[in-house]
C-alpha cells in the first residue's frame, strides 16, 4: 500500500495504547479484528469507515451473515467503502487521507487514525529455520503434518507459526495432540478438530464447520436451513434480537457439515452444535431434542427441523 511507510498508523496492539479517542478512525480490513475495533469505537464515540477491497465484508462467512453483520453496524453509525482498489496514504495536514479509488463516492477518506486489520505474517524469519532445515511456505508459516511435525525430525510447530489455525484454542489444541501423541501414546490429529471460532461484535458470531459457499464448492449434496434471531425468546427478552442462525447439513446421512449463530449468545450457543459435531450426533437427533425454555439453544431443533434444498 503505497504511502504506508509515511504515516504513524495502528495495529490491533498499539490502538490499545491510546489514551484518546480518535476523530475519525479509518479501519483498513473489514474481517474479524477490522470490524471488532470499528464497532468499539464507533461506540467510544469515533466517526468510522470500514475500509475493504473485497465486494463485501468477512468475505469467510455466507452472504447473509456478512449482511447481517454489515446491516446492524451500520446502524450504529459506521460507514463501509467496499470494492476499494489501490489503496494508498498521505499525510494531510493533522491527518491522514486514505486512498480508496472506490467504484462509487469520494475517493478518498481523511482522517485522524488509521488501524491496518489485512492480517499479518508470522515472524518466523529470525528463528534460523533455514539453518536447522525446518521447511516453511511461501507466506513464511512453518510446513507441519496432521501430528504438527516439521521435516525434521524432533522438532514440532504450534500455534500461530504454523499457519494451521491462529486462535487461541488452536494454539492450545496444538499442544494437546502433541503432548498427547509424545507423552501418552495416543493418536490425536489436526483433522479430529472442527473449525469453530467467533467474531466479537455485538451481537456475536459462533461460527463451526463449513459455511454453505464451502459445501457447494466441495460437491457436496446438502440442506441448509436459516431461521432469524427474532424466533428465539431469549433474545427478545434482552431486546436484541438481530441476527441469525444458519445450518448446513449432508442431504442423505444429515450430518451437520457446519453452522453459524449471529446474535446474542451465539459464540456459547454455537458449542452445542461444536460438541455434536465432534460426537457425531446428525441433525435427526437434535431435531428430536427438547432443549430449555428461554435459551438461544432451543431454536436449534427448529432450525434443524426446517432444512430444505438450497434455492
Amino acid at each position: 500500500m503505497p504511502g504506508l511507510s509515511s504515516i504513524d498508523y495502528l495495529t490491533n496492539s498499539s490502538i490499545l495504547e491510546l489514551d484518546h479517542v480518535p476523530a475519525r478512525l479509518a479501519v483498513i480490513g473489514g474481517s474479524y479484528i477490522g470490524l471488532e475495533f470499528a464497532q468499539i469505537f464507533r461506540r467510544l464515540g469515533a466517526e468510522v469507515v470500514v475500509v475493504e477491497m473485497s465486494p463485501r465484508i468477512v468475505q469467510r462467512e455466507d452472504e447473509e451473515v456478512s449482511a447481517a453483520i454489515q446491516a446492524f453496524m451500520e446502524e450504529e453509525g459506521v460507514r463501509f467503502r467496499l470494492n476499494a482498489e489501490c489503496i494508498s496514504f498521505e499525510k494531510r495536514g493533522g491527518g491522514i487521507a486514505s486512498f480508496v479509488s472506490c467504484r462509487s463516492g469520494e475517493p478518498e477518506e481523511v482522517g485522524t487514525h488509521v488501524l491496518l486489520a489485512v492480517g499479518r505474517r508470522p515472524n518466523t524469519d529470525d528463528l534460523g529455520l533455514g539453518r536447522a532445515g525446518v521447511a516453511t511456505d511461501a507466506r513464511g508459516y512453518v510446513t507441519v503434518d496432521e501430528e504438527l511435525r516439521t521435516n525434521v525430525e524432533g522438532i514440532w510447530a504450534l500455534g500461530d507459526c504454523n499457519g494451521r489455525g491462529a486462535f487461541t484454542h488452536t494454539a492450545y489444541n496444538d499442544f494437546e495432540i502433541v503432548a498427547a501423541n509424545l507423552l501418552d501414546g495416543d493418536n490425536r490429529r489436526l483433522s479430529d478438530r472442527f473449525p469453530v471460532y467467533a467474531l466479537y461484535t455485538d451481537p456475536p458470531l459462533g461460527r463451526v464447520g463449513m459455511t454453505e459457499a464451502q459445501a457447494k464448492a466441495v460437491g457436496r449434496d446438502y440442506l441448509v436451513a436459516t431461521r432469524p434471531m427474532t424466533r428465539v425468546a431469549r433474545a427478545l427478552e434482552k431486546g436484541e434480537s438481530k441476527g441469525l442462525m444458519k445450518a448446513v447439513v449432508d442431504a442423505q446421512t444429515k450430518e451437520i457439515l457446519g453452522a453459524a449463530i449471529l446474535g446474542v449468545g451465539g459464540d456459547e450457543a454455537v458449542h452445542s452444535l461444536l460438541y455434536a459435531m465432534q460426537g457425531g450426533v446428525d441433525a435427526e437427533v437434535i431435531r428430536r431434542t427438547t432443549p430449555i425454555h428461554p435459551t438461544v439453544s432451543e431454536l436449534l431443533p427448529t432450525l434443524m427441523g426446517s432444512l430444505a434444498p438450497p434455492s
